[in-house]
């Protein structure tokens, strides 16, 4: 796979951190880049050769194992006090098949469920990343097989739902379970007794009903800065103007009240008939790709009276996701719109990390280690 090499490109070393963790489903490594100085991905997994590649592209490592994760066992993973799973969403997803938590693509997390039990010594944290639908689907049946599943690992968890519009200029709902080993004094200040900001309705049934549900608990982020226009390319070319004719009269009645504009849409079938559905909040819609049921965005911009159309740049994609300019991306426009859309945003990891993450592995193994320098025991 070609990947946009740019001069000078100094690959980030991950290996300088207080904890260890694992990395499966790494993808392109955002939460990795998130976990910086906090926790080192000692060993890292995925099945695309096309994300291994910006993987590699970007970090200094020897840890990352490309192949699929049915034939990976305990013996090919050192220990680590952190195993990070943002399994397959396309089962779950509300744009996929919803063939549901055991389907082919999203049932691969019982994978990573086998190899946790095959393993001797287990980490004293997991973290499962997934889409909304993950809790809503099938009714909350597919998160209740999962919390009844890290039960009987011996774990103890919750569920929360954090929009990546508390850091970037995207709409990200996803879901982060944060699961502690039973035997775990968790900090108080972690948790609740009843839900919040960090719990959406479903999230929120879902505590009341299911045994020994962690309410967790931080303080809320503060207020984003950025909006959609501080990140787009204004010197791009609009290549896509034909996509213009499909903007519903209501919206383009606001358009034309608008001096100047960057909003983006998605191309839905509506009653039959294709329309661009835009937002005119500074956010996009939320990155996807065409394994997860949609299509690309769409950037409308209006200048000096007139409209112009084209989709987001992969650069634009990966500042959406909270990713340096610096990060390197393929140079196939496809490849580089997946390896962010299949991401997870790179802030909402570092917010995870220090609320929560660092404070439960200080609690778990006492004493902090050096994972760049001295062999991993827990």
């Amino acid at each position: 796979m070609a990947i946009v090499q740019k001069l000078n490109t100094q690959l980030v070393d991950l290996s300088r951190a207080p904890w260890a963790m694992h990395e499966f489903f790494a993808g392109s490594g955002l939460v990795a880049y998130g976990l910086q100085g906090m926790f080192s991905p000692i060993w890292a997994n995925d099945v695309s050769e096309k994300k291994a590649a910006v993987y590699r592209a970007n970090f200094k490592n020897n840890h990352f194992v490309l192949d699929d994760i049915k034939n990976i066992n305990r013996a090919h993973l050192p220990c680590a006090h952190l195993s990070w799973a943002s399994f397959p969403c396309q089962d779950l997803s509300l744009a996929g098949s919803l063939g549901g938590i055991d389907a082919a693509r999203s049932g691969l997390v019982w994978e990573w469920f086998r190899i946790l039990r095959e393993m001797p010594r287990r980490p004293a944290i997991l973290l499962i990343e997934n889409v909304a639908g993950l809790l809503s689907t099938n009714k909350g049946g597919n998160y209740t097989k999962l919390h009844y599943a890290l039960m009987e690992l011996g774990y103890k968890s919750g569920a929360m739902l954090i929009n990546a519009s508390y850091f970037v200029p995207q709409s990200r709902p996803r879901v982060f379970i944060i699961a502690v080993r039973s035997d775990v004094a968790i900090p108080q200040e972690l948790t609740d007794t009843k839900p919040n900001w960090l719990h959406n309705k479903t999230a929120a049934d879902l505590g009341r009903v299911l045994p020994g549900w962690i309410w967790w608990r931080a303080e809320k982020p503060s207020r984003r800065c950025a909006h959609l226009a501080d990140i787009i390319d204004f010197s791009l070319p609009y290549d896509k103007n034909n996509v213009l004719r499909l903007i519903s009269s209501r919206h383009k009645e606001k358009l034309d009240r608008m001096e100047s504009a960057a909003v983006t849409g998605y191309r839905r079938t509506r009653s039959g008939k294709q329309c661009l559905e835009l937002r005119f909040d500074g956010v996009a819609g939320c990155l996807r790709t065409p394994e997860g049921g949609s299509s690309k965005q769409f950037l409308i911009v209006k200048r000096d009276g007139e409209l112009h159309a084209r989709v987001l740049s992969p650069r634009e994609t990966a500042r959406l996701m909270g990713a340096p300019d610096s990060f390197v991306l393929p140079d196939i426009y496809n490849d580089g719109y997946k390896a962010m859309g299949d991401a997870v945003a790179m802030p909402v990891a570092t917010f995870i990390g220090n609320a929560f993450l660092m404070k439960l592995a200080e609690v778990a193994y006492g004493e902090q280690y050096d994972a760049g320098s001295i062999q991993v025991s827990v």
